[in-house]
Order: structure tokens, then sequence, then C-alpha cells
């Protein structure tokens, strides 16, 4: 009898264990599948994810199955797979590849499971509800930023390396066309682009690395789609030694990256309200729960949308964006190793 109570038990955690579900819950509803693409971009673990959990659960009790595909599409299909024989009652999902993820949305919309389309925008298949911000502008905001900053150097005709995203990444194809338009009306040169696989910080360093062993310091500035690209970029051009060392861009407001802004190896980065994005992603997931119908500001491809403003931050406005908004603190920017620098850009 008792093997047999042990037997059961374990079948009960196993069960748990994949639905996240917690002793005492009494929810009515399968659960929320939350499905985010990689763990390299630091936003989905540090953000997303826990700003998402916790507006569910102030919403009910709901249970989330969460799941982190790694940038690996054929584990994402598994993970989304699992989660609809889990009895998922709605996907938000997060495309690793926006193609290969018409699959997952096929098969949820065969068992009439709603899918919410988070961040990047699903290239296929009949999606409830799209949240993202408006991806294009973020390159534009981007590369504005480059061509002012070499402007102001006096390099407005200098040579600049473009380091895009991954090249299975929707997002990636829209922030590179607001980029490129702003570059090509400029007297900018593009010595060489490049579409960062898995959007890795390690290729994007090897690659830039690659480019400085061609073109050295006539690298006056580079185009780099997130922070984590733009991290592998500072690392080769510090390396190297490129002087006077070039304007670097980014986006998505990693600490590490407001750092590297402080202390002068960025430039700039993009501030997107994730916390806003992850917030209305939650209560569209819970009125889909609940079969109601969701209404948004507009249209993509026939989804009802959000698309959330991008804002540009440099070391002149830090206080007035990100710290402003609770995004991240001064003691959290100005640890000890950063303090002199924040304290001549007049952070505290």
């Amino acid at each position: 009898m008792t093997r047999l109570l042990s037997l059961a038990l374990a079948a009960i955690l196993a069960v748990c264990a994949l639905t996240a579900c917690t002793p005492g819950s009494t929810s009515e509803f399968g659960p929320i599948a939350l499905l985010l693409p990689d763990k390299k971009t630091a936003r989905y673990e540090t953000f997303d994810r826990p700003i998402f959990e916790e507006r569910v659960a102030e919403l009910g009790d709901y249970d989330v199955l969460y799941a982190n595909a790694d940038q690996d599409a054929a584990r994402q299909q598994q993970q989304a797979e699992s989660a609809l024989a889990a009895g998922a009652g709605v996907l938000v999902l997060d495309p690793v590849d926006a193609r290969a993820a018409i699959t997952i949305v096929t098969a949820a919309n065969a068992q009439n499971v709603p899918v919410v389309s988070y961040d990047r925008l699903v290239a296929g298949g009949e999606m409830a509800y799209y949240i993202s911000f408006d991806n294009e502008r973020v390159g534009t905001l981007q590369a504005t930023a480059l061509v002012a900053a070499l402007e102001e150097r006096g390099l407005g005709d200098a040579g600049i390396l473009m380091v895009h995203g991954s090249p299975t990444d929707s997002n990636a194809a829209r922030f590179r066309e607001g980029a490129q338009g702003v570059v090509d009306a400029s007297d900018l040169r593009v010595l060489a682009q490049y579409d960062t696989p898995d959007w890795s910080p390690d290729k994007a360093q090897d690659w830039v690395a690659g480019q400085i062993s061609l073109f050295g310091d006539d690298i006056a500035g580079v185009y780099a789609a997130n922070d984590g690209t733009a991290s592998g970029a500072v690392a080769a051009l510090r390396a190297a030694a490129v002087t006077p060392f070039p304007i670097v861009t980014g986006q998505d407001a990693e600490l590490t990256a407001l750092q590297r802004i402080v202390s002068g190896d960025q430039y700039m980065t993009v501030y997107k309200a994730l916390r806003l994005q992850a917030t209305r992603a939650a209560e569209a997931a819970v009125d889909l729960l609940h079969g109601r119908e969701i209404t948004a500001e507009t249209e993509v491809d026939g989804t009802p949308a959000t698309l959330l403003d991008p804002v540009a931050v440099t070391i002149d406005n830090i206080l007035e964006t990100v710290v402003a908004d609770g995004f991240w603190t001064i003691d959290d920017i100005c640890t000890p190793a950063y303090t002199a620098a924040c304290d001549a850009a007049g952070i505290r």
C-alpha cells in the first residue's frame, strides 16, 4: 500500500512540474503557457518572465507553464507541444524562428487554443493578439543617434560596421529597415554588414574582430542591433585598441549596456517599456482564457496589436528614462567600479 501511495504521489509531482501547478491551486482553467526564445538576451529572464508571472498572479489563481527555448526552434516546437498536451488554455509565444513557429500556431489553432504573439510576430497562422514595439522605429532611433554623434565629431562621411540581429528573428528585419533608411540618407560609408546568428555576442565579437583586421582605425562607428551584439563589438574594439574609440549603438537598456554608456564604451541604447509589455500580455492571456475578445489600438496583418514606443537613451537622459521608470536604480548602475564615471556624468 505504501509503495502504491508513493507512486501516486510521484505521478502528481511530475504533473505539477510540467504544468507549474502549486499545492492548493483551485484554478478551473488550463495553464497559460509562456514560451520565450532565448537566454542570451538578458531581458527575458530578468524582466519579461517575472513581470508576466507577477501580473498573472495578481489577476487570479492561474497557473503559468514557462519554457525557454534557448535559441532552438526545434526545442520550442517540443515545448509548445508539451504545453498543449498539458492542457494549456493560451499560448504566449515569442518565436525563436518566425517562420518555423507557424507550425506551433497551426497546432494551437487546431485545438482552439488562442495564441498571443509576444514581442516577435509569427509569420503566419491565426493569432488572437500581438504586442511589441514599433521595431522599425527602434532601428531609426539607433541609426539617427549614430549619424548625429559622428557628425558632431566631424565624421559624417566616415566608415561604419553594421551588426544586425538574428536572421530568424522577424524583429531584426524591422530594426535593419529602420536603420538602413537613416544610414542610406547620410554620407556614412558602410564598410561591411553582418547578420548575427542567434543574436550571439560571441559571434558578433568574432566578426567585428575580423573586420578590424581589414579596416582598422577606419571604423568610426558600429551599428549594433542590441546590447548583446554591442558587448561583442566593444570587446573586439577594446582588444584591438581601435582609436579613436568608435560610436557603438545598442538596444534593450541592459544593465551592462548602461554601465558601458557611463564609462564611454557604448554611445546609446534603446529603452523599451518591458514592464508594460509583459503586463499587457498577461492581461490579454487571462482575458483569452475566459473567452473574452481582445481589442487593441491597431492591427498588424489582421491581428489586434499594441505597438509600444521605444526611447533612445544616452548618458544625457539615463535619469529621465530608465531610472525614472524604475527599470534600473542608480545603485544598480553606479556600482563601485562605475562610481567615478557616474559622478562625472552627474548620475547620482
